[in-house]
C-alpha cells in the first residue's frame, strides 16, 4: 500500500473511503457516548467474521497479513535464485521450512541428539548445563540467563539472570483454583505433555506428564506476578558473580555461567530474587529424573514446528485450548515465521527495497517530529510537574532518538549455517548464533543503532534505556497511515501511536529512566506522589472494564499502556490541531476535523477476540484488548465537544471525573 501511495499523484485517493475512514465500518446508530468502539467500528465488527486460523482479528491483524503475503514473495524470489548470498541464504532458510516431505521422513530422527543428551544427564551440574543450554538454544528454562542492557549503566552489556520455565502462559494458569476456564487448561496440558512424549518415542508418559506439571506448579509458586515483574527498580538487583552461589544456593551458578561463556563477568543482574531462590532450592529437591522428563518435553515443544505433522498437529491442539483458534495457519504462513526468527533483517532488507519507498519514511519523519513538539508544549504546561523535574523531562524528550522503517545498517548472517535440507539444524543453529552474538558483545560498546523489531513487523515500541520510540515500516500504511488521507485522520490513527511510544518514557516505569537511558530516580518525592493520584484513577477506570462476564481488565497489569493510549491521543490532537496553523478544518462527508481525528483514532482499533485468547490476553498481555481501547476518548474534553456528548450517556464523564495527566 505504502508504495502504490508514495507514487500516486497528488489526486490519488486513500486506501479507506473518501478521506481515510472506511464509513460503511460504522454503527451511526450507536451514540458515541454510549460505546465509541460500536459507533465507529459497529458495522465492520458484525460483518466481520475471525479468520480460522487466527485467535484474533483487526487492524493489526490485516496489516500482518499483508506483511506475510510480501514478505513471502520476497523470500520465495530470493529461493529461486539472488544475486546476494545473504537473501539466498534467507531463501535457503524458507525453503528448509517448506520441505515437509523431507521433515516426514525423518521422523522423530532430529529430536534423538538432544534427546540423549538430556538422558546423559547424571549430576547437579549436568543439570545447570543443560539450563544455560536451553536458554541458548531457544528452549523454555526454568532460569533464564542472558545478555541485556545495563539499566543503571546503559553503556554497557550485562549478564541477566530471570524467572521461566511454564508450559502454560502464566502462573495463574497454574494457581487459580476458582477458574474452570483454567481448570480445563490445566487437564488439557497434562494430556498434552503425555502425547508429546509419547510422539518422540518416551515410555511412561502419563506419569511423567503428572510430574513434570507436578513440577511447573512448584516453580510457579515461585514465580513473580506480572504485575509485580513491572516494576524496573524491582527486576534491578545486581550481584557480583563471585557471591551467587552464596546468595542462591543449591544451584551450580559456576557451571550455568561457564557453559555459555558468561563466568568471567564481574556482576550479574537478578530480576526476581525470591523466585530464583525458590528455583534453585528446586534443583536439589525434585528428582533428577523428573528434571530430565522435563527438559525433554520441553526440547520437543520447542522444535514441534521443525518436527513431522503429528508433531505440529498434536501442539496445535493444544495451542486451541489457549487460543480457540480452530484451524492450524498454512505451511507458508509458519514459514514466513520461521525465516522472520532466524533471518529477519535479510528478509526486511528486501522487503524495505521494495514495500518502503524514501518518500513514505520522509512523511513518517515528519509526523514524528510534530507529535514531539506537541509533547513538549504538554511537558511545559502541565501542572503537577514540580520545575525542577520539568526541566530534566524536557532534556530527556529533547535527547529523543526516533528510529523509523528500517535500521541505518542491516544485520549480517554470514556466521548463520543453512542447509535446505535440514530445517531442524537450522531452527537449532540460528537461535544459537544470536544467543552468541549477544554474549560476544560483552565488554564492547553499545551498539544503539541497533534494532529489536523488524521492518516487516506491524508494531511499534518504546526503548527506555536507549531513549528512543522504533517504528518499523510495516505499521505505516493504511489504517494507521496512508499518504493520501486527510490529516486528521493520520494525526488520530499514527500519530495517537506515535504519541503512545514517546509518552511510555514518562508513564509509570518509563519514568524512571533519565535522559541518557539510565534507571535513576529523577522525579521528586512531590511529582511521584501526583503522579500516582493520576495513575490509580487510570487503574481504576480501566479495572471496571468487564471484558466478559466476570472476567476484568487488570487495571494495574495494564497501566503503563493506558497512560501511553490517554497521552497518546492527547498530544496528537494537539499536533494536528498545530498543524491547521489557526485556520478552520473542511467538514468533508459531514464529519469535522475533529471527529476525523477521532474516527481515525478509534478505526485503528477494530479487534474481534475468541474467549480462550481474551482469558489469556487479561491474565498475560500489558495491553488492555482492542475493543476497550478507543474508551480512553471519554477522558478528552475535545471528544465531548466534536461529538456532542451528554449526560446520561454510557461513557460520558464529568469534567471533574476526566483524567488529564499531560
Amino acid at each position: 500500500m505504502i508504495a502504490a501511495a508514495a507514487t500516486a499523484t497528488p489526486a490519488a485517493k486513500p486506501k479507506l473511503g473518501t478521506f481515510g475512514v472506511d464509513l460503511t465500518g460504522m454503527d451511526k446508530a450507536v451514540k458515541p457516548g454510549d460505546d465509541f468502539y460500536k459507533y465507529v467500528n459497529g458495522g465492520w465488527d458484525a460483518r466481520t467474521e475471525i479468520p480460522a486460523d487466527k485467535a484474533s482479528y483487526g487492524g493489526f491483524i490485516i496489516l500482518r497479513d499483508l506483511s506475510d503475503t510480501r514478505t513471502r514473495e520476497v523470500v520465495e524470489a530470493a529461493a529461486k535464485g539472488s544475486s546476494s548470498a545473504q537473501a539466498k541464504k534467507a531463501g535457503d532458510l524458507y525453503a528448509s521450512f517448506m520441505d515437509e516431505a523431507g521433515i516426514e521422513a525423518k521422523g522423530a530422527a532430529p529430536l534423538k541428539p538432544d534427546l540423549a543428551r538430556i538422558d546423559a544427564i547424571r549430576t547437579p551440574a549436568d543439570l545447570a548445563a543443560a539450563f544455560a543450554n536451553n536458554s541458548r538454544e531457544g528452549i523454555n528454562a526454568p532460569i533464564r540467563v542472558g545478555v541485556g542492557i545495563d539499566a543503571k549503566n546503559p553503556d554497557a552489556y550485562v549478564v541477566s539472570v530471570g524467572q521461566g520455565g511454564l508450559g502454560l502462559p502464566d502462573r495463574d494458569y497454574y494457581l487459580v483454583q476458582d477458574n474452570p476456564k483454567f481448570a480445563a487448561a490445566r487437564t488439557a496440558y497434562q494430556a498434552h505433555v503425555a502425547r508429546m512424549l509419547t510422539l518422540a518415542g518416551i515410555a511412561g508418559a502419563d506419569a511423567k506428564a503428572k510430574a513434570i506439571f507436578d513440577l511447573e506448579t512448584q516453580i510457579a509458586q515461585a514465580q513473580w506476578s506480572r504485575v509485580e515483574s513491572r516494576q524496573a527498580e524491582k527486576r534491578y538487583n545486581p550481584i557480583p558473580t563471585t557471591q551467587i552461589a552464596t546468595r542462591y544456593t543449591g544451584f551450580d551458578w559456576a557451571t550455568l555461567l561457564k557453559t555459555n561463556k558468561l563466568d568471567t563477568q564481574p556482576q550479574v543482574i537478578v530480576g526476581q530474587p525470591s523466585a530464583i531462590e525458590g528455583i534453585a532450592k528446586l534443583t536439589q529437591s525434585v528428582p533428577l529424573a523428573t528434571w530430565k522428563d522435563y527438559l525433554a518435553f520441553h526440547l520437543i515443544s520447542a522444535r514441534a514446528d521443525v518436527l513431522p505433522k503429528s508433531f505440529v498437529e498434536e501442539d496445535f491442539a493444544f495451542s486451541k485450548v489457549l487460543s480457540g483458534t480452530p484451524q492450524l495457519k498454512d505451511r507458508w504462513k509458519r514459514g514466513v515465521d520461521f525465516v522472520n526468527a532466524g533471518m529477519g533483517d535479510a528478509v526486511g532488507e528486501l522487503y524495505v527495497a521494495k514495500y518502503f519507498p524514501p518518500e513514505a519514511k520522509a512523511k513518517a519523519d515528519e509526523l514524528v517530529k510534530n507529535i514531539l513538539v506537541a509533547m513538549k508544549g504538554r511537558l511545559e504546561k502541565v501542572t503537577w510537574m514540580t520545575p525542577e523535574t520539568r526541566t530534566k523531562a524536557l532534556a530527556k524528550l529533547a535527547s529523543f532518538r526516533p528510529k523509523i522503517g528500517y535500521p541505518d545498517k542491516w544485520e549480517d548472517y554470514s556466521a548463520l549455517q543453512v542447509a535446505r535440507d535440514d530445517a531442524y539444524g537450522n531452527e537449532n543453529r540460528m537461535v544459537a548464533l544470536d544467543y552468541d552474538k549477544d554474549v560476544a558483545k560483552l565488554g564492547k560498546p553499545v551498539d544503539r543503532g541497533e534494532w529489536h523489531m523488524t521492518p516487516q513487523t506491524v508494531n511499534a515500541y518504546a526503548n527506555p534505556v536507549w531513549n528512543e520510540i522504533v517504528f518499523p515500516a510495516a505499521i505505516l500504511q493504511p489504517p494507521f497511515f496512508d499518504p493520501n488521507a486527510d490529516p486528521a485522520v493520520n494525526y488520530g490513527a499514527i500519530g495517537a501511536v506515535i504519541g503512545h511510544e514517546i509518552s511510555h518514557h514518562f508513564d509509570d516505569q518509563g519514568r524512571k529512566f533519565d535522559a541518557t537511558g539510565r534507571l535513576a530516580d529523577w522525579w521528586t518525592p512531590d511529582d511521584v506522589t501526583r503522579f500516582k493520584t493520576y495513575t490509580d484513577r487510570v487503574v481504576a477506570q480501566y479495572g471496571a472494564y468487564e471484558v466478559r462476564p466476570g472476567v476484568k481488565v487488570n487495571g494495574n497489569l495494564t497501566l503503563g499502556e493506558n497512560m501511553a493510549d490517554l497521552a497518546g491521543v492527547t498530544v496528537a490532537y494537539d499536533a494536528y490541531q498545530v498543524s491547521l496553523k489557526g485556520k478552520n478544518a473542511p467538514v468533508i462527508d459531514g464529519f469535522t476535523g475533529d471527529q476525523r481525528f477521532f474516527l481515525g483514532f478509534g478505526q485503528v482499533w477494530q479487534n474481534k477476540t475468541r474467549d480462550e485468547a481474551l482469558l489469556r490476553q487479561v491474565t498475560t498481555d500489558p495491553h488492555t484488548p482492542g475493543m476497550f481501547r478507543p474508551y480512553v476518548v471519554r477522558n478528552l474534553d475535545s471528544w465531548y465537544k466534536a461529538f456532542d456528548v451528554q449526560p446520561g450517556t454510557k461513557f460520558y464523564l464529568t469534567p471533574e471525573q476526566r483524567i488529564k495527566v499531560w
